[in-house]
């Protein structure tokens, strides 16, 4: 927990304790909250890993083998999935950059330098042959088990293809 946020503790008589917090201002609560957000083992992330699992797809999380840093990889069949929150990653971007008010330029340039570097990283996985699959958080939330079928049926299509191939 950040100190600087918190002021000291005061020992009263009779053993009760009393804490007093100074009002944070908007930046460090901003700070603060900002500081907790995770990058991986988000609940998308693991309800997609605990779908796919139960479904006999065995998988790597977290791969950095690749650029980017994958959030599942199944390397067998070189699937390279990537769980989106949409906010983060700009999901109807257009529409959605107009209801930032809040330090709008930042957030704004924020979000689009992840859009880049989102389009970068396809690019690159593709590059070296490997199939790409993003799914928004809504997604995964709303549609777990028909984000584990479109799965299935690209690791069933590269299955087809490799016995072509054969």
């Amino acid at each position: 927990m950040k100190t600087d946020l918190f002021s000291e503790h005061e020992l009263q008589k009779g053993d009760d304790i009393i804490i007093k917090q100074k009002p944070l201002t908007d930046d460090s609560r901003r700070s603060y909250t900002m500081s907790r957000i995770k990058n991986k083992d988000t609940s998308i992330e693991v309800a997609l890993r605990k779908a796919l699992w139960k479904a006999g797809i065995r998988y790597r999380k977290n791969y950095k083998k690749l650029p980017g840093t994958l959030d599942i990889a199944i390397t067998k069949y070189q699937i390279a999935i990537f769980c989106d929150g949409e906010f983060w990653h700009g999901k109807d971007w257009e529409n959605s950059k107009s209801k930032i008010y809040s330090n709008r330029d930042f957030w704004i340039e924020k979000i689009e330098r992840n859009i880049d570097r989102d389009n970068d990283v396809n690019r690159k996985i593709c590059w070296n042959g490997w199939t790409v699959i993003r799914f928004w958080g809504n997604e995964i939330h709303d549609n777990l088990m028909g984000c584990v079928e479109d799965i299935k049926d690209i690791i069933f299509q590269k299955q087809i293809d490799s016995d072509s191939t054969s």
